[in-house]
């Protein structure tokens, strides 16, 4: 037999035999939902040394390896909702692999896993009329960038209809985008239900950029012990909601353009951005709602130079809440303190929870049920 012909006869049956011997990985499954709303999350890491899983809303939990290499941990019964969670190896953080599920975040990407629930959750989907998100784009004249916004409109709205539509516009926090109301807090999701059990005004929802200096996202959380750059990321900020988003919204859309028919609120950075647009410019906003207000400055007085009890003639709801266990409830809680010794009526709203979307997706379902009464 030729040489050359033995020789890639033998190549090949070696390279058969090396393949056959090759390990063979199962497919592991995560996340694993339980019929007691445990869920199991797995990652194969064989030489790692240390992975946790960092469920939102739950303390950093260790994981225990198998001889197979794959780590994993099962979780206390969860609350039916939608959580983001993330691992963590050897001190980096790492998505799980096998799952779709996104939770999109400037600084922090994750992972999200869906404890499904009663279809009575406002974030559930049902089989009812829903309506649309619509993305837009434009510049930012303001800012000096190009940006975007969203804007859901609700069941049965028809641009050329005579009917005039209120407008809520909500504000994402800090390290989101501006799909994070969408994409997260599945606000499209929660009106679309409230409005088919009649316990919401059809509406419609504006999710504009929030950022009015979007360099303050570098810096990180720390950003908010600086002064001057989130001065400028809230004043800047308003300057583009009141001088662009708001005029291309009413331009392009048929909503009612009355002060009394126009509500903001927003979570995190975007409740401070609430309530310091909306409190300073009562002539544009009658109902305001601030979850969780984070980076808001303790200089009140400085703040909000207009603010005293008169605001209660113009103002048919100033809605603030905060979850008992984030760390944000002190500075909150002296925000009330305030507009309680300036006689401003206001509705305090404490709830159990931390700083999670699980808390602000109870807080947008409450609030919305209240809008536009």
């Amino acid at each position: 037999m030729n040489r050359l012909v033995c020789c890639s006869i033998a190549l090949i049956v070696f390279s058969g035999v090396g393949l056959a011997r090759a390990p063979a990985h199962a497919p592991i499954v995560s996340p694993e939902m339980h019929s007691d709303n445990t869920v199991t999350f797995r990652l194969r890491m064989p030489n790692a040394a240390s992975v946790t899983v960092d469920v939102e809303g739950a303390k950093a939990a260790p994981m225990t390896k198998d001889d197979q290499g794959v780590w994993s941990f099962t979780s206390t019964s969860l609350q039916p909702d939608y959580y983001g969670y993330m691992f963590t190896v050897d001190g980096t953080g790492v998505l799980d692999p096998g799952n779709p599920l996104m939770k999109p975040n400037l600084l922090f990407k994750a992972n999200m896993v869906h404890v499904p629930g009663p279809p009575t959750l406002t974030w559930e989907m049902n089989d009812i009329a829903h309506g649309v998100v619509h993305h837009h784009f434009y510049h930012s004249k303001v800012v000096g960038d190009d940006r975007d916004f969203y804007v859901y409109t609700p069941p049965g709205y028809v641009a050329k209809d005579k009917k005039k539509y209120p407008v809520l516009y909500l504000l994402h926090g800090f390290s989101d985008s501006a799909d994070g109301w969408s994409a997260v807090g599945r606000a499209n999701i929660i009106l679309d239900n409230l409005i088919a059990q009649g316990k919401a005004k059809p509406m419609l929802v504006v999710m504009p950029l929030g950022y009015g200096a979007p360099e303050i996202v570098s810096h990180g959380f720390g950003a908010f012990n600086l002064t001057e750059l989130p001065d400028a990321n809230f004043t800047k900020f308003t300057q583009a909601l009141l001088t662009e988003v708001i005029p291309q919204v009413e331009n392009s859309y048929v909503v009612d353009k009355d002060r009394n028919a126009r509500a903001i609120a927003g979570l995190s950075m975007g409740g401070a951005e609430s309530l310091l647009t909306g409190l300073n410019h009562l002539d544009q906003f009658a109902w305001i709602g601030a979850f969780s207000s984070g980076g808001l400055p303790e200089q009140f007085e400085t703040k909000f130079p207009n603010l005293d009890d008169k605001a209660n003639k113009q103002l048919h709801l100033l809605w603030i809440a905060c979850g008992t266990d984030d760390g944000l409830i002190k500075i909150n809680r002296q925000f009330r303190d305030w507009l309680k010794s300036k006689n401003i009526n206001h509705t305090d709203i404490e709830t159990p929870g931390a700083h999670t979307w699980m808390v602000w997706r109870r807080n947008l379902t409450d609030l919305t049920s209240l809008l536009f009464r």
